[in-house]
């Protein structure tokens, strides 16, 4: 593969549900090590979006390519690149976190001899040194939402997808996210969804800002200064601000 090829492209993507049109015509690129965001009002698009580039879902017309590798030609390959987050992580609750983060591992073909050694990074990347052999039933919303990261991480995947990763946390939890958010993005290309303005305007280097199924915008660098006013002019709607 090419350097320069970006790490996710979208292609005139579209999206129905029988009359509805979830996405029209939506086209962007990641290049590698952005963080970039997907803003919008609930139901603009967002989570469908990301649903389609976990091949979760199956686009109605358009193309996405991760690394180069078609998500509805070549899927496997394709999902291979991705650890993916959902709003509400679907975790085992009666296992622990090490119990846990070996199924996923195995999943994802890591090897019992390399287990061990990722074990020990990710969740010390994730600060979940202390909860390893906790009962992820007994955890809090904000560690289950490091453990639905931490799982993402298995497998070295390029890319890691977030869809609200900081729904239901507190205001410590959410400022504690965002730093993991940037510290993951030393290694890994990010893609993440949000209905709240500020955290994507301090957590990525580029926006995307989604509406009624359409991508209306595009902002980065000193344009996220200024964010709420530009989504406002663009949508004409209110926007929760966060906190």
């Amino acid at each position: 593969m090419s350097a320069k090829q970006p790490v996710v492209q979208v292609e005139g993507l579209s999206r129905s549900y029988g009359d509805f049109q979830a996405l029209r015509r939506v086209s962007f690129e990641i290049n590698r090590g952005e963080v970039v965001g997907l803003l919008g009002r609930n139901g603009a698009g967002k989570t469908t979006c990301l649903k389609v580039l976990t091949g979760l879902l199956l686009p109605t017309e358009g193309r996405v390519f991760l690394e180069g590798n078609d998500i509805v030609a070549d899927p496997m390959a394709a999902r291979s690149r991705i650890g993916y987050l959902p709003e509400n992580p679907a975790v085992y609750a009666e296992l622990t976190v090490l119990q846990y983060l070996r199924f996923i591992a195995r999943l994802r073909g890591v090897s019992e001899a390399e287990f061990d050694a990722l074990f020990e990074k990710v969740t010390s990347k994730t600060g979940l040194e202390k909860a390893r052999h906790s009962l992820i039933k007994h955890l809090s919303l904000g560690y289950r939402k490091r453990v639905g990261i931490a799982q993402t991480l298995m497998g070295h995947p390029p890319l890691l997808i977030f869809d609200e990763p900081v729904s239901g946390l507190d205001p410590h939890q959410i400022v504690e996210m965002r730093k993991l958010v940037r510290e993951l993005a030393q290694d890994h290309t990010i893609l993440l969804s949000s209905h709240i303005l500020t955290e994507v305007s301090r957590t990525c280097d580029r926006v995307i800002i989604l509406h009624r199924g359409e991508k209306v915008a595009e902002f980065q660098g000193d344009e996220l200064n200024n964010l709420e006013e530009r989504f406002l002019s663009l949508t004409g709607g209110e926007m929760e601000v966060g906190r």
